[in-house]
């Protein structure tokens, strides 16, 4: 337990760290980029208990592993949010390569501009400022039942469900998701 808390507390060190160092148009940005390792996501889908058809949406989806792996092997209607060009570009690329245009997609644009009345599932991971910031907007939006899965940064006005933690993935770090329900 005092190693995940540890390792938990240095990959949020490590964030804020790139965040401060990143130029502004990135400071602005609700997290910087850090992939979620590939084990970590199928656990973030399954403990959202995503089913065939349902939609969900990644606030922040980097290189849209999430969606990608939604859409693919969990049949989900997938969109994923990112601000980032490079990071935009590379996951619609991926999608289309993938054969997966008609259940995913990637829309450039700011989290706080997109509507998410629709989703069953959202997965979230960002700074928990960040999520702090983004809840009186999703408490707005989200239907009653909406299910919201983070990767280690807590809702600080939420309580989870459940809370998972998840041993050392290979990169020598563990994870902990939160699973919330509006």
């Amino acid at each position: 337990m005092t190693r995940r808390i540890f390792a938990g507390l240095a990959a949020a060190g490590m964030m804020f760290a790139q965040q401060a160092a990143a130029p502004k148009e990135q400071i602005e940005k609700l997290a910087p980029y850090y992939p979620t390792p590939e084990t970590v996501v199928q656990r973030m889908l399954e403990l959202g208990a995503l089913k065939a058809g349902e939609k969900m949406f990644d606030l922040g989806s980097g290189d849209g592993r999430i969606v990608i792996m939604a859409a693919d092997k969990f049949k989900a209607d997938a969109t994923g949010i990112e601000f980032d060009d490079s990071l935009h570009k590379q996951s619609s690329d991926r999608i289309e390569k993938m054969g997966l245009k008609k259940t995913a997609r990637i829309i450039h644009g700011d989290i706080f501009k997109q509507d998410y009345s629709s989703a069953n599932l959202l997965t979230v991971y960002l700074l928990p400022t960040s999520n702090d910031k983004i809840r009186p907007m999703l408490e707005k939006q989200l239907k009653k039942g909406t299910r919201i899965v983070t990767h280690d940064f807590e809702f600080s006005a939420w309580t989870p469900v459940k809370t998972v933690d998840i041993d050392d993935d290979g990169e020598g770090r563990s994870h902990r998701l939160f699973l919330y329900v509006r």
